[in-house]
């Protein structure tokens, strides 16, 4: 097994074999509450127009996403795990859009197979990869609106790595770092209630689904659904 490291929307367009795209802060752990909570697939959209005018069609789609990190205009939830981490999701129909994560998949148009990365369920990642056993493997972190690397994305990726080399990753000492890291302390920012403290915690709770969010092309367009991983 080969594995690649590539990063940003150019690391997503040179996606190869089984491909994990990983978006820690925060759309692929927003995405891991809403299947936990029920959801059976979420559509990925390429556009915020493109989920408008999903919704006006069908006003009982769920719409939730970012742009520059803000829940635009029309959604119905931003991109916080906590927000929706109480929320119940069966028999939803949801749509989501962010500036990272779902572009990445919608970018990795090479990959034979793509996955949704985030600590919440990297294990499931790990064994899902160990059984396939593919030959190549590309994890992608896909940073700051995909145009700058992050290092919650990059570690995400080192622990998969790592995990697949037969190490044995140290994400305490991870998340030891995090908390002081660029990326976070917009968290633990009071005068920024669009990006709660509980997201950290959120994102970083290591292990608790045992599925992998899985994504798949039907009819043009590009939809996760999770596949549970024993």
């Amino acid at each position: 097994m080969k594995i690649r490291r590539k990063s940003l929307y150019t690391g997503a367009r040179d996606a190869k074999g089984l491909s994990v795209i990983i978006d820690v802060f925060r759309a692929y752990s927003v995405a891991g509450y809403v299947f936990g909570n029920g959801a059976e697939k979420i559509l990925l959209t390429q556009t915020i127009e493109d989920a408008l005018a999903i919704k006006k069609k069908n006003p009982d789609f769920i719409l939730m996403g970012e742009k520059k990190g803000l829940r635009p205009e029309g959604f119905d939830y931003g991109n916080s795990p906590y927000d929706v981490s109480k929320l119940d999701f069966r028999d939803k129909r949801i749509a989501m859009v962010t500036q990272a994560g779902t572009q990445g998949i919608h970018l990795a148009k090479s990959a034979d197979e793509v996955l949704a990365g985030s600590f919440l369920c990297i294990g499931a990642i790990v064994r899902y990869i160990q059984k396939r056993n593919p030959k190549i493997v590309t994890l992608v972190g896909m940073g700051a609106a995909g145009r700058r690397k992050r290092d919650e994305d990059e570690l995400c990726a080192d622990y998969i790595q790592l995990s697949l080399e037969g190490g044995k990753p140290d994400f305490k000492k991870m998340k030891t770092y995090l908390r002081t890291y660029m990326s976070a302390k917009k968290f633990f920012n009071k005068n920024l209630p669009e990006f709660p403290e509980q997201d950290f915690e959120c994102s970083l709770d290591l292990d608790r689904f045992d599925f992998v969010m899985k994504a798949y092309r039907q009819n043009g367009k590009i939809w996760l659904k999770k596949e549970d991983v024993s």
